[in-house]
């Protein structure tokens, strides 16, 4: 390609809404964290999953007859675990990692993203930067 010599039209996304494929199978529920499967669709978000991708703006399902999922890349506010893996104040800008689709926590392996505030005992967490988290985390481990 060339340099321009006029105006372009360029499109652009801000990165917040998404749209992904459903994995065979799926149901997600409004207000559901969602991971993308090693082939790239959409399950909900679980423990032992993948990196936080969006959360569920509709409710959806391949049984329905639904093929993709509309997601949000923003903060939202979760359940908080109990126990060892719940997240206080001294969590605030650290990661929450995911315990269910609707739960996070202080420990785990699937990331959620950045702990923003605790409020009355649940978790604002900014899941767009879980990729960058996650990616920071195995850069960090690698040998």
């Amino acid at each position: 390609m060339t340099a321009l010599t006029a105006d372009r039209n360029t499109p652009r996304r801000d990165g917040e809404l998404v749209s992904d494929p459903l994995a065979a199978a799926a149901v997600l529920y409004v207000g559901a964290m969602y991971a993308l499967d090693n082939s790239g669709n959409a399950v909900a978000a679980t423990a032992a999953g993948n990196t936080v991708r969006a959360v569920a703006q509709e409710q959806v399902s391949l049984a329905a007859g639904d093929s993709r999922v509309e997601g949000r890349r923003s903060t939202y506010l979760f359940d908080n675990s109990a126990g060892a893996g719940e997240l206080t104040r001294a969590d605030i800008g650290k990661v929450a990692y995911v315990a269910d689709d609707q739960t996070v926590s202080k420990t785990g392996t699937a990331v959620a993203g950045l702990v923003i505030d605790i409020e009355d005992g649940q978790v604002w967490v900014d899941v767009s930067q879980a990729p960058v988290l996650a990616a920071a985390i195995a850069a960090a481990a690698a040998p």
